[in-house]
């Protein structure tokens, strides 16, 4: 992980080639002037959905602080939507032992709008409390690629088993149905 400003940036398939390499990766250098109250983000730069992977993959997590102790959530889901009958209907943020803290519903499919971010919360953790943020596919359920880490440190690519928490898939809140 790199720090970049008051960022954290992983970039799993620079930070992979790099290490096939031999190399070490330098700082980037910010051009844009602009600043972000963001406490947190990964970068994921390689395509993760494969054409026949049926599920929501988080390709990216940016947090902010609402008041020191909840955030907001910027998720950005990678999918395979192809409309109401195959979709990412939410994303969730979990504790390492598959506690559900809080989930982000989407309410339509994301056909032309890929990748896409949405944000949600408050979620109300510790800064450097472990957390996992995981996609949910209509109708395919959980994938086991997600992003786990803290507000502090960042989050970076990780992967699950096959089960774990999949009884959340059941809990609500639960999805009214699909737009478009």
């Amino acid at each position: 992980m790199v720090q970049y400003g008051n960022k954290h940036i992983a970039s799993l398939g620079l930070v992979i080639g790099l290490a096939i390499a031999g190399c070490t990766p330098t700082t980037p250098t910010d051009t844009s002037g602009e600043t972000s109250s963001a406490q947190s983000e990964v970068t994921q730069t390689t395509p993760m959905t494969q054409a026949n992977d049926p599920f929501a993959k988080v390709t990216a997590v940016e947090t902010y602080s609402q008041d020191g102790s909840s955030y907001t959530f910027s998720v950005t889901l990678e999918s395979p939507d192809t409309g109401c009958e195959q979709y990412a209907n939410w994303w969730e943020v979990l504790t390492v032992n598959g506690e559900l803290l809080y989930r982000r519903i989407l309410v339509h499919s994301h056909v032309e709008e890929q990748p896409f971010t949405r944000s949600g919360g408050p979620v109300t953790i510790g800064s450097y409390e472990i957390v996992i943020v995981r996609g949910h596919m209509d109708p395919a359920g959980y994938g086991t690629q997600a992003m786990q880490g803290t507000i502090n440190n960042g989050f970076e690519a990780t992967t699950l088993a096959p089960d774990f928490a999949a009884d959340l898939a059941t809990v609500e809140p639960q999805p009214a149905g699909c737009e478009y």
